[in-house]
C-alpha cells in the first residue's frame, strides 16, 4: 500500500487526503499545531464509505518519514519550517502560491527571478520537488475527478526538474482523476501562478496547454 504524506492540513491537504484514501492510499496528515488537533479531521476522513485507505495524524517530521510521496501544502511563509532530513530523496509535491498580503514580500518573487517551488527546492536540496495542485480550488479536487478517457477531462499542470519525479506525480494525478499538462522545469511553474489564464478555470488538457502558453510575466503585463 502506498503512503501519501501531507504536510499541511488545510483545504488542499484535506481534499488530497480524501482523494488519495478513496483510491486506496494510506494517508499521514500533519499540521503546525500537533497531531491531537487533527483528531476530528482524521475521524471525518476515516468514516467515509468511499474510503479504501487508512488515515492518521502525525508530526511533520513523522509525516515526511512515512510518506512514499509527500505533499507540502503550507503557506509560503512557513516553508522554512518544513522538515528537511525526513524528505531527503523523496518526491515532494508543492502546492504553494505567493500572496504578498499573506506571506510578506519576497524580493526574488517580486522580481520574478525565482518561483515558489524553486524556493522549496532550495530548502529541500535532496528532495525532488514537483509543482502541482496550486491552480485548482480545493473542492474541485474531489468534485471534478473523472476516469481516464472521459471527454473534456479536467487537466492539472505540473513542473519539475526531475523527469522520474514528474512521472510519479503525473501518475498520482491520473489515479485521482485528472489529466496532466507538463510545463517543463520548475522555473516554468510561473506559467500557472495566480492571475495567469490557467489559474483557476476548469480546463481540459488542450485548453490548459493554450492557457499556460498565453501566460505573461507580471513584469510584462
Amino acid at each position: 500500500m502506498t503512503t501519501l504524506g501531507i504536510i499541511g492540513a488545510g483545504h488542499i491537504g484535506t481534499a488530497l487526503a480524501q482523494a488519495a484514501t478513496d483510491i486506496g492510499y494510506d494517508v499521514v496528515l500533519s499540521n503546525s499545531r500537533g497531531p491531537e488537533t487533527l483528531a476530528g479531521l482524521v475521524d471525518a476522513l476515516g468514516d467515509r464509505p468511499s474510503r479504501k485507505g487508512t488515515v492518521r495524524a502525525a508530526t511533520p517530521a513523522e509525516t515526511g518519514a512515512a510518506g512514499d510521496l509527500v505533499v507540502v501544502t503550507v503557506p509560503l511563509k512557513a516553508v522554512e519550517d518544513v522538515p528537511v532530513e525526513p524528505l531527503a530523496g523523496k518526491v515532494v509535491i508543492d502546492t504553494n502560491n505567493y500572496y504578498p498580503e499573506r506571506d510578506g514580500h519576497v524580493a526574488a518573487l517580486d522580481e520574478e527571478t525565482t518561483t515558489t517551488s524553486e524556493l522549496l527546492q532550495e530548502h529541500l536540496p535532496r528532495s525532488r520537488v514537483v509543482k502541482a495542485f496550486n491552480h485548482i480550488y480545493a473542492a474541485d479536487i474531489t468534485a471534478r475527478r473523472t476516469p481516464p478517457g472521459t471527454p473534456n477531462r479536467r487537466a492539472l499542470a505540473i513542473a519539475g526538474d526531475d523527469a522520474s519525479a514528474k512521472e510519479t506525480v503525473a501518475s498520482f494525478i491520473d489515479e485521482i482523476g485528472f489529466d496532466v499538462v507538463d510545463l517543463g522545469p520548475l522555473a516554468e511553474g510561473w506559467r500557472i501562478q495566480r492571475d495567469t489564464p490557467g489559474y483557476g478555470p476548469d480546463l481540459d488538457a488542450g485548453r490548459l496547454s493554450e492557457a499556460v502558453a498565453a501566460a505573461k510575466r507580471y513584469r510584462d503585463v
